[in-house]
């Protein structure tokens, strides 16, 4: 071979743009370790491509890359057993910077295989180096029968290139970098150990890390084990995966060693070709951190944590990865935010997740019953936000009753058609509204809890879609709760009792015979009122010219009610009067300081006259 010896400066379109490349390449100084090993990597996977093509005898070699490190020597080195270059091509690919040697390979055997699975970025991933090294030696050796070459480059980027047979025998290339003071973190092994394990865990080759300070101890047999899992979960079918590899690989990557509520397995093909497993972590309290973590990977290289753009927003508790090779291994967050791959990726997801829950619904009915609860709000939220998620899942929702049992739309409507046909009874608090529930569940009407802020909202979803109308208890007098011969004559002496006693001059006041005698008066709000009450709430909007439609719904077949009507001890009938108001009210609302005042003063009034 004809000695090799040049000397030149690097060539780039753009004046000291090593200073740029050194200070802001990239966001976190760590990655230049996943660039050099992801090129290594590249290189080994090109030449397994040649190899399947038949263009390349490998005799079964084993294809591996190496990670060293020197204290020192302050050196840290990656050795690959690749393709290797020649002389042209390390001119060619690392002296004229934004040059990709990946994407000239793909293009030149793209007829052949259009998914070669390479990483591809030799042009300034290479230079990434130097954001922590002073200098930066590249010896390789090519397939094709030329000579060893080596490139020392400088942080100025001056370069030398000439042979070197004696430093490499066989094909591939190490880089060598001569670590500067800024990087010196970077030759201790639990620092290395931790960059590797977070960007490199998954690359496809494996990988091995060792320190060359260290002495070889005699008759050690236990043979080193890489550093990554070459053949990661996802890449795998999801019907050969098992219940325990899922786990197992859930609390590796995210070591938490609570069991997630289920998984998604992705395997999407053209036109969206991506993979992953996303996770619905168990949250142990409303009070918890829902905020989830999605690792985005390119061909198995790690490009970044909690991507939220890939993941529809009201599955952002999501945990999981995703392998998008479509997606550029630099991306950017301006990009994904404008991207109609990203945006279909999203969407498939949301379509991959409703799906998962239906499929458990169908066929472990018991199993989505014990997380429907972690679940909830979530399709709740989802359903309002998007509506195939919700067209999707609709006839899986659940209602809780006030027993704790659980049942949809569709199972409590079927139980009503010959009671209370058309309508849901709820109530949104089982300890205020016990009385109201009380009356109900003696009737065997069943009344579900809705006792969050949302559920309001989402039920008019249900209403639209089921043809049918939400009530809470405290909204109307079921007609399962009257006498078949229910005497509602007016008493207009109760009314104006009631209107004093209430200091409501308008209030509505209505008689009903109800079935339960116990219970003397209840106090009803509409519907339609309480939810714009709760609406304006919401928004912030003023309340001082709203009023909520209430009425008092006497009780004609309660023996305090009857007493009320025939006693003739006007002061006793109004201390009464309020007294009975008070407590339908307590069944509604907290009362005013003012109001609580006077219950008490009443309260101890009655005891004190019984004593």
């Amino acid at each position: 071979m004809e000695e090799l010896r040049e000397k030149g400066g690097i060539s780039v379109a753009t004046e000291h743009i090593f200073p740029v490349i050194k200070k802001w390449l990239y966001s976190e100084k760590e990655i230049f370790l996943r660039e050099i090993v992801s090129n290594a990597c590249d290189a080994i996977t090109k030449l397994k491509r040649l190899e399947a093509l038949g263009k390349y005898d490998g005799n079964g070699e084993a294809y591996r890359v190496d990670v060293s490190y020197n204290k020192e020597a302050k050196t840290l080195t990656v050795s690959d057993n690749g393709i290797g270059m020649n002389s042209e091509e390390v001119k060619k690919y690392i002296c004229n910077i934004a040059l990709s040697g990946a994407l000239e390979f793909i293009q030149k055997y793209e007829e052949e295989k259009n998914d070669s699975g390479i990483i591809g970025h030799f042009g300034l991933g290479f230079y990434s180096a130097f954001m922590v090294s002073s200098t930066v030696d590249v010896i390789t050796k090519s397939i094709d029968g030329s000579g060893t070459v080596k490139l020392v480059c400088t942080e100025n980027g001056e370069y030398t290139l000439e042979s070197a047979e004696c430093e490499r025998s066989r094909h591939g290339t190490d880089i060598v970098m001569h670590i500067n003071s800024e990087g010196e973190e970077y030759l201790e092994g639990y620092k290395l150990k931790e960059v590797m394990r977070k960007y490199c865990a998954f690359m496809p080759i494996e990988i091995y890390l060792t320190d060359e300070c260290e002495e070889i101890k005699e008759n050690d047999d236990k043979l080193p084990e890489p550093i990554n899992d070459t053949s990661p979960l996802w890449q795998k079918n999801a019907s050969d995966c098992s219940d325990e590899e899922y786990k197992d690989f859930y609390n590796k990557v995210f070591n938490d060693f609570k069991e997630p509520l289920f998984q998604i397995h992705i395997n999407a093909d053209y036109p969206l070709n991506f993979k992953g497993i996303l996770y619905f972590p168990r949250i142990q309290s409303e009070y918890e951190s829902l905020e989830g973590q999605v690792k985005l990977y390119y061909n198995q290289v790690f490009v970044a944590d909690n991507i939220k753009e890939v993941i529809p927003e009201y599955l952002l508790m999501l945990r999981g990865v995703l392998d998008c090779p479509e997606l550029p291994l630099n991306v950017s967050r301006s990009y994904l935010q404008n991207s109609g791959y990203v945006s279909k990726i999203s969407a498939h997801i949301a379509k991959k997740t409703a799906d998962k829950l239906c499929g458990i619904f169908n066929t472990e009915r018991e199993r989505f019953e014990g997380f429907w609860r972690d679940i909830k709000i979530f399709c709740e939220y989802g359903s309002l936000k998007d509506h195939k998620f919700f067209d999707r899942i609709k006839n899986i929702i659940l209602f809780e009753k006030t027993d704790g049992k659980l049942l949809t739309a569709d199972e409590y409507i079927e139980n009503a058609k010959d009671k209370y046909e058309g309508k849901i009874y709820y109530a949104t608090d089982k300890v205020t509204q016990a009385q109201y529930i009380s009356l109900f569940e003696s009737e065997g009407i069943e009344v579900v809890l809705l006792d969050k802020v949302i559920d309001t909202q989402f039920i008019t979803l249900i209403e639209q879609e089921k043809n049918v109308k939400f009530l809470r208890i405290d909204a109307d007098v079921a007609d399962a709760l009257k006498n078949n011969n229910s005497d509602s004559t007016v008493d207009e002496n109760i009314v104006a009792l009631f209107r004093e006693a209430s200091k409501n001059s308008e209030m509505k006041v209505s008689f009903e015979s109800l079935k339960d005698a116990s219970v003397p008066a209840i106090l009803n709000i509409t519907e339609e009122s309480r939810r714009m009450t709760e609406m304006m709430k919401m928004y912030g909007m003023p309340m001082d010219s709203f009023k909520e439609e209430t009425s008092l719904v006497v009780n004609t077949s309660s023996e305090l009610i009857k007493k009320l009507g025939s006693t003739n001890d006007e002061k006793a009938k109004l201390a009464a009067a309020e007294q009975i108001y008070t407590l339908a009210l307590l069944s509604q609302r907290q009362l005013t300081p003012e109001e609580m005042k006077n219950f008490i003063s009443t309260s101890l009034n009655i005891i004190e006259k019984t004593l």
